[in-house]
């Protein structure tokens, strides 16, 4: 019970946090930029946004949604796209409305899944999988946002370019690590030797029992193995599309708002929003992430109220509209799971009176 009051305090409170650093933005733009913005200022830009445009918006982020189905499709073999879209706005709607929303979001996608006849197996397995996935585009995602910079020059002076560079290409070098690992059993095993070696230089008294990360890692890949050999085209290809129409809503967004930047400025400023959601202070890190991606905007040469308007409006295509979209996915497979529960008690009964 002390628990579950617990969970619930922290949750209010972040909730309470991600509202207070929204209505207070204006306030952090000028503290973080030094540049003027109002809630009217923001307003006017809103006012200003087509019909044509908002129904633009609506229908790339109906297509990142489709996108991602193919990642739990590919994930979790068996699974329909229509299934896959409902688990993933359920799942989103719980994970958007608390802090560490993600283990809530876990419980969810079991409990829809073995409704659905999965055993508990597949679906660890798919998690593995899905978050694995999910969390090398995460790390890929900074160094396209660098390369994009530099690539169009923006970089203020050699030094700082050169780091970037060698910034950008460790990341990639580590990402192609760790898809190495999963894929292929030697380099898993030689991974897993480097990791036993730096395992035992730590002193003892702080050492992992039995070497625990070299054998989590091959816990991860004995399970999710199977998987990653057969569908790991349908999983990247799914991550790529889901990522890319998030990036056209925001550029969507940004044009809308007379805020867009240029191409790579606005690769960069979608990279660092999508860091930013993991900050796990408020739910999907929002507040953080306006605050961040307007920051960005405006060092871009953006006006103040337009990075603003952008920010905010990007946020709700990416955080807001999820709660009400997965509230009504949940709605619809609760109905059906009870209507389907009903209909089989009927026919058990009806089968039960003609055995009499």
């Amino acid at each position: 019970m002390k628990n579950k009051w617990a969970q619930i305090a922290l949750s209010a409170a972040s909730l309470a946090l991600a509202v207070t650093l929204v209505l207070f933005l204006p306030a952090i733009v000028r503290t973080m930029t030094g540049k003027h913005v109002s809630w009217a200022e923001i307003g006017a830009e809103f006012s200003r946004i087509s019909p044509g445009m908002v129904a633009l918006m609506a229908v790339i982020w109906l297509a990142s949604l489709g996108a991602y189905t193919f990642v739990l499709t590919g994930s979790l073999p068996g699974l329909t796209h229509l299934q896959a879209l409902t688990l993933n706005a359920g799942g989103s709607a719980v994970s958007n409305l608390l802090p560490f929303g993600g283990a809530a979001g876990v419980a969810m996608t079991f409990a829809m899944t073995k409704g659905w006849g999965f055993s508990t197996r597949s679906v660890v397995v798919s998690t593995l999988v899905s978050g694995v996935w999910n969390t090398l585009f995460r790390f890929i995602l900074p160094a396209v946002g660098i390369l994009a910079l530099l690539l169009a020059g923006e970089a203020p002076n050699p030094t700082v370019a050169k780091a970037g560079w060698v910034g950008a290409l460790s990341i990639l070098g580590l990402v192609a690590v760790v898809a190495a690992a999963l894929y292929w059993e030697r380099a898993a095993a030689l991974l897993g030797r480097a990791l036993d070696a730096l395992v035992g230089l730590l002193p003892h008294r702080i050492r992992p029992r039995e070497h625990a990360a070299s054998s989590a890692l091959a816990k991860l890949r004995g399970d999710t193995a199977g998987i990653v050999h057969t569908r790991w085209p349908v999983l990247s290809l799914g991550m790529i599309f889901f990522l890319g129409f998030q990036w056209l809503i925001l550029v969507a967004c940004l044009h809308a708002t007379g805020a867009y930047p240029g191409l790579a400025e606005s690769l960069a400023a979608f990279a660092l929003s999508r860091v930013l959601t993991t900050a796990l202070v408020t739910p999907s890190g929002t507040g953080i992430m306006e605050a961040g991606t307007i920051a960005l905007l405006i060092k871009f040469g953006a006006p103040a109220p337009d990075a603003t308007a952008a920010a905010l409006l990007f946020g709700f295509w990416t955080y807001t509209i999820e709660i009400p979209f997965g509230g009504l996915a949940l709605g619809a497979w609760a109905l059906l799971r009870r209507r389907n529960g009903t209909d089989r008690q009927e026919s058990e009964v009806g089968t039960a009176q003609v055995r009499l």
